[in-house]
């Protein structure tokens, strides 16, 4: 599903152009839900891989962002993970202490 919805998305033409690529899974939307630092890394890991396979090594400095319930409480696990380059953040953004412990974990990661 993941393979078609990035194949779906990706104009060829793009590799001449910058672009983020941002995943969530549906149902962490709104659900305070998060998928393991695992799981994350498989999806993650997928899409570099099928980046680099449609746009060669210039794909190794596409951004890959994860967005699902991102908080200031999971936000630095999170950018552990291999291949997350920063977050698709919804409601924490909201929240100037919460959105202010992502930013720090980012800039810590």
């Amino acid at each position: 599903m993941i393979q078609e919805q990035l194949e779906g998305s990706l104009d060829p033409a793009l590799n001449s152009s910058p672009f983020v690529i941002a995943y969530e899974p549906v149902w962490a939307i709104g659900t305070g839900l998060v998928p393991s630092a695992s799981q994350i890394e498989e999806v993650h890991g997928f899409c570099r891989r099928h980046l680099v396979s449609e746009f060669g090594s210039t794909a190794v400095d596409v951004p890959l962002l994860y967005g699902g319930s991102v908080k200031g409480s999971n936000a630095a696990e999170i950018f552990a993970v291999k291949n997350v380059d920063g977050a698709l953040v919804g409601g924490a953004s909201l929240r100037a202490d919460d959105f202010s412990a992502i930013i720090d974990a980012l800039e810590n990661a």
